[in-house]
């Protein structure tokens, strides 16, 4: 049973018992993702972390950790033997 089906159940049952049907399936799934959000950033506010960004800011650093360098000389090619000087 999907939900739309089970929404014209429970509609059905609220209209035979005289009460107001339930809201459409997926009415309040955007209200439900920010509070969800609001929720961990205040969180994270009271655990004194930083409240915005925390997982960006945290992959960007996993993975720009240590390529801040320039990149090394590859004047050879890889597998190349010829053009070394042993």
């Amino acid at each position: 049973m999907d939900a739309i089906q089970q929404h014209m159940i429970d509609s059905y049952r609220a209209a035979q018992h005289g009460e107001l049907p339930p809201p459409l399936p997926g009415r309040h799934d955007w209200a439900v993702v920010r509070d969800v959000r609001d929720r961990r950033r205040f969180d994270a506010v009271t655990a004194g972390l930083p409240a915005r960004r925390r997982r960006r800011t945290a992959l960007r650093e996993l993975f720009t950790h240590g390529h801040h360098s320039t990149p090394p000389d590859n004047s050879t090619p890889p597998g190349d033997s010829s053009r070394s000087g042993a």
